[in-house]
């Protein structure tokens, strides 16, 4: 096996010098760097990364919790932050949220077993969350706000999306419209319905009780509960859901009703690259999954570098986009 003091007899430097090109060490010479390098690369050397760890104490890895992979929202998102992460030579360790394995990313960042983690989904409720918090551990929310903890968050504005998407429906005359919300402890979906519901009101449509439903995220639990909606009678003439994932399922359950997009129209949130197919054509509020991304993935690495850091909140705009699912007469 190569080792660090081969490459320093190659590279006529001392294996401290190794080390210090090895943790990018602003201390050396661009001349002495390159020597290094070109004797690692001659070597074939490769570190280990239990021997760097132990110096460093750092993993070079990152570790990101997602909610559910079937929705295509996290699924870009995942994308992008590895993408991010990887062009910094950073490892990803990817947890599903489902089955409690949040905890197991809790206790990865205690046991240094990564340098930190970033979740794509979390809540108040969550005392293990606070309490790494409060041990100022390196970890950073992107999608979910939670107010009460103080750690950098990446969220968009999610109240002023809802609220957008009411001002389309009435400026079309859409006064009778239905709400499906996500999980009801998620400040996406919370905040979207209150909004949307807020502006509905205040502009003099109400939703009324029998037109808010909770979908839980879910494509599957939506089109049910489209299903129940139309098997009432009480057909409204638009309905928002808190995420695309779910607009698909009302969308499927409109068309298994052979009910036309004039009659019932459809938008999402989120503008996932799915909602441009043709198949769906949806109607939806785009936040800038990519962008809050990088800039999460910025956040952390950042605090991973400086940690006396201040808490940072960065909330992106969204835009409506208008599609065939919200079909003009």
């Amino acid at each position: 096996m190569v080792t660090s003091r081969d490459v320093a007899e190659l590279a006529g430097v001392s294996q401290a010098t190794v080390s210090r090109v090895l943790s990018s060490s602003s201390k050396l010479s661009a001349a002495t760097k390159a020597r290094v390098q070109v004797a690692m690369e001659t070597l074939g050397y490769v570190p280990h990364a239990g021997a760097q760890a132990m110096k460093t104490r750092r993993t070079n890895t990152i570790g990101v919790v997602v909610a559910d992979l079937t929705n295509p929202f996290y699924s870009e998102v995942l994308d992008e932050l590895t993408r991010e992460l990887d062009a910094a030579g950073i490892r990803v360790v990817i947890w599903n949220a489902g089955g409690g394995s949040h905890l197991d990313a809790l206790k990865a960042i205690s046991e240094r077993a990564v340098d930190g983690v970033i979740f794509t989904t979390a809540t108040a409720e969550s005392l293990e969350l606070k309490a790494a918090v409060e041990k100022h551990s390196p970890l950073v929310l992107i999608n979910r706000a939670v107010e009460s903890l103080d750690c950098d968050q990446v969220t968009s504005t999610n109240i002023e999306g809802g609220a957008a998407v009411a001002n389309y429906l009435l400026d079309h005359g859409k006064t009778r419209a239905a709400f499906i919300g996500g999980a009801e402890n998620a400040s996406t979906s919370r905040d979207r319905g209150r909004g949307f519901l807020q502006t509905m009101g205040e502009r003099g449509h109400p939703v009324p009780e029998h037109f808010r439903f909770i979908g839980g995220f879910s494509h599957d639990t939506t089109a049910g509960v489209m299903n129940r909606l139309l098997s009432g009678g009480d057909l409204p003439q638009a309905v928002f859901c808190a995420n695309d994932h779910m607009a698909f399922g009302a969308l499927d359950a409109l068309r298994a009703n052979r009910i036309p997009a004039r009659d019932c129209w459809v938008i999402g949130y989120d503008d996932v690259e799915m909602a441009a197919w043709d198949s769906f054509s949806l109607t939806t509020v785009r936040q800038p999954s990519r962008e809050m991304a990088r800039s999460g993935a910025g956040l952390l690495l950042e605090r991973i570098h400086t940690p006396g850091l201040a808490p940072r909140r960065v909330d992106f705009p969204c835009d409506l986009i208008v599609r065939g699912s919200t079909e003009h007469a």
